[in-house]
């Protein structure tokens, strides 16, 4: 058993009651009755999360159907929210069970200089995504760079180069200051205040309830990115960092996390030419705390741990990628509380793999979400089942007994 955090514990249990993790160890007492799943010569360790993908709300195969990344109909969309968007039937959801990926941070595209309201979900379990919902108050997204430029001087619009995306943000960030102000006054006052949903959601980014997911590829985007953060005072998280390696020591010293990757793609646009897997190695190496992401569906989201196993081809500890899969990507967005480790106290998201995760030959044979088996491996028939909608919520086995 790997609980990420702390050492690992050879012929451990995983104890979870009422789909939270009451205990873990060598010696925990299986209470009686309790179902077991028999997980020996097997490695068990707490679900991965992807803590950048737009499964749910830019569906594979749709179309424009299914694409509902961007609200492109203005550069500053902090008030749109990715959870009104998703459908919980986007195969992406049961691909991340096949890569033992449990928690999703969903997210709006970059499209826009203000993309809007992330959402971190279970990859399953509900019939609706209101009943997959980990926390919907996680971070605002945000990009810098060629997308939004692009996306806005073909519409002939503001911000058509960097210049106009850092001044959108600058902007919306100045007006939700005045906001925050005026709304504290008319509270005082006990006067009526009219609520705009942009400012509010800005506010919550000013007052550090939500962290600034910030897409930004370049260097010299990432100095702007920090720039912001240091004029207004949020909570930054690079997300893609496809050269943060140039600056490593300068957000070491900030303790600016980096969410990279995604690590499997060509150099399509001119701020992806320096991509290289190793870089993500460097930025460790180098004190900066990691996490990776497949960006799905530009990567399949089953592809995460596969991401990181070349990664430590190219250098990064095994136990870093580890966190980087797991612990890391859950602490930088607030959700360390519920997901990213075996620690009692914890969401019962637990994965039995066949070995090494970062083994290639290495497969999720069972998934446990809350303690219930939402995917199990057939080796028999060489194929995975997932548990459909109507056994959802049917019980599953509660306890993991390598």
């Amino acid at each position: 058993m790997v609980p990420v955090v702390g050492a690992p514990v050879p012929g451990g249990t995983v104890l979870i009651v009422d789909g939270r993790i009451t205990a873990v160890g060598a010696d925990v007492a299986v209470p009686e009755g309790a179902e077991v799943v028999d997980a020996t010569g097997r490695w068990v360790l707490p679900g991965f999360v992807e803590s950048h993908g737009h499964v749910g709300i830019w569906e594979e195969g749709e179309g424009v159907a299914g694409d509902d990344v961007n609200e492109m109909t203005g550069p500053a969309m902090a008030g749109v929210r990715a959870i009104d968007a998703i459908n919980i039937d986007d195969e992406g959801f049961r691909d991340a069970l096949l890569g033992g990926v449990t928690s999703i941070v969903v997210k709006p595209g970059s499209g826009n200089a203000i993309g809007g309201q992330t959402v971190a979900l279970k990859s399953w379990g509900g019939r609706t995504v209101d009943e997959q919902v980990i926390s919907d108050a996680v971070s605002v997204k945000s990009a810098l760079g060629e997308n939004p430029k692009r996306v806005y001087a073909e519409k002939k619009q503001t911000p058509s180069t960097r210049l106009g995306t850092a001044m959108v943000i600058r902007e919306a960030f100045t007006a939700a200051q005045h906001y925050r102000a005026a709304r504290a006054a008319a509270e005082q006052k006990g006067e009526p205040f009219a609520v705009d949903l942009a400012l509010e959601t800005l506010a919550r980014v000013l007052d550090g309830e939500l962290a600034w997911d910030q897409h930004a590829h370049r260097h010299d985007d990432i100095a702007t990115a920090i720039r912001l953060a240091d004029e207004f005072g949020y909570r930054l998280v690079i997300n893609h960092g496809t050269e943060a390696h140039k600056i490593a020591d300068v957000l070491a010293d900030r303790d600016i996390p980096v969410i990279f990757g995604p690590m499997l793609t060509n150099r399509a646009k001119v701020e992806l030419r320096d991509r290289d897997i190793s870089h993500l190695a460097t930025l460790a190496a180098a004190g900066v705390r990691v996490a990776i992401t497949t960006d799905h569906p530009v990567v399949p989201i089953n592809f995460l741990v596969h991401q990181a196993t070349l990664a430590v081809k190219e250098g990064l500890p095994p136990q870093t990628a580890l966190e980087a899969l797991t612990v890391n990507p859950a602490t930088f967005l607030g959700l360390e509380g519920r997901v990213g480790s075996l620690q009692p106290g914890l969401d019962g998201d637990v994965v039995v793999w066949s070995g090494d995760p970062l083994d290639v030959h290495s497969r999720a044979e069972q998934v446990l979400i809350g303690g219930r088996t939402v995917y199990r491996w057939d080796a028999a028939s060489g194929v995975g089942r997932v548990v459909e909608r109507a056994e959802r919520f049917r019980s599953a086995p509660d306890v993991v007994h390598p």
